[in-house]
């Protein structure tokens, strides 16, 4: 079994696989490229990468696997990748993950019985499976929630609200009629919020300007808000139609709340609750019977949704020692 490890001046599209574009490697800063033709494909990153206190990290993306392809082929893929890292100096493979956890990561491990959502990832259940083979463990875990009272009240939010008013706190609806405009102060917020995150990478402005334009038309006014102190932004809360009830022909009856942040700080202590029930109670006022709070991790603040909160799915980032 032919395994190719391409660099940048080589990297192909391959037929069959679904991978990117010679093109779309190039931007996101892929090392190299692993192939088995027609069978296996992944990409490879260890320049820029998440930084890991007591690990060189090395990161696996693009995976994708032929319908035809099999855990052998997989793990002679993999094998090969984790060659290729560790020679580069790395000591721990991680994936799978696009590069960075702005772009897509994770794989779907647990379904339990809700179909698929919106930017939810999805993946056959053989993948995660051969990557274990190819010994593979998880690094870490992440969760999708229900909630389905979205009018409910938390009455311990009353006093928080009343003091970040006093320190000048305001919430707003975002206005997509000047998307272009909010999306620099969502990114604010954002660069700064998640800094604490698991394997978090910085990301440039322009980049990250371009990946939520690409939301823009699906988003609907009213469910996504913005918190300001002296007109500076410092949380939001980003939501949006569940479309993918659209393409399986019923009414759409839930949002996904895809981003929630909040800037560090015991004065903006609540303000993410807040933001949270205002989106969920506009969610209700404008007919949604349901809120899907997306892929968080298992670390998280978020774990703490309330007692309507219902785990419907569980993800898994895996790693492999390379040393």
């Amino acid at each position: 079994m032919s395994v190719v490890i391409n660099r940048p001046a080589e990297f192909v599209v391959h037929s069959g696989l679904e991978s990117p574009a010679p093109s779309v490697l190039t931007t996101q800063g892929v090392d190299a490229q692993v192939v088995i033709p027609g069978q296996v494909h992944a990409s490879l990153w260890w320049r820029t990468v998440p930084l890991c206190s007591s690990e060189r990290l090395g990161v696996i993306g693009h995976f994708r696997a032929a319908a035809t392809a099999d855990a052998t082929a997989v793990a002679a893929a993999l094998d090969a990748a984790c060659r290729t890292l560790q020679e580069a100096g790395c000591t721990l493979a991680i994936g799978p993950l696009d590069g960075n956890t702005w772009r897509s990561y994770r794989f779907l491990t647990w379904r339990g019985t809700e179909p698929r959502f919106a930017f939810e990832p999805d993946q056959p259940d053989t993948w995660p499976a051969w990557w274990q083979q190819a010994g593979f463990s998880a690094h870490e875990q992440y969760w999708s929630a229900l909630v389905t009272k979205l009018d409910g009240h938390d009455a311990r939010l009353d006093a928080a609200g009343a003091r970040l008013t006093r320190a000048g706190v305001t919430i707003r609806e975002i206005d997509l009629a000047s998307f272009d405009e909010e999306l620099p102060r969502i990114y604010a917020v954002s660069e700064i919020a998640f800094r604490d995150n698991v394997l978090y990478t910085p990301l440039p402005q322009a980049e990250f300007l371009a990946m939520y334009k690409q939301v823009r038309p699906l988003l609907r006014p009213g469910l996504s808000f913005i918190a300001e102190r002296a007109d500076a932004p410092v949380g939001f809360v980003f939501a949006l139609p569940d479309l993918e009830q659209t393409k399986r022909g019923t009414a759409v009856d839930t949002v996904v709340i895809k981003t929630l942040a909040v800037l560090p700080g015991r004065e903006l202590a609540g303000l993410g609750k807040l933001l949270l029930e205002r989106c969920q109670h506009a969610a209700h006022a404008a007919g949604f019977r349901r809120a899907v709070h997306a892929l968080m991790h298992d670390g998280n603040a978020s774990r703490n949704l309330g007692d309507d909160a219902v785990e419907i799915r569980r993800y898994t980032l895996f790693a492999r020692h390379l040393v």
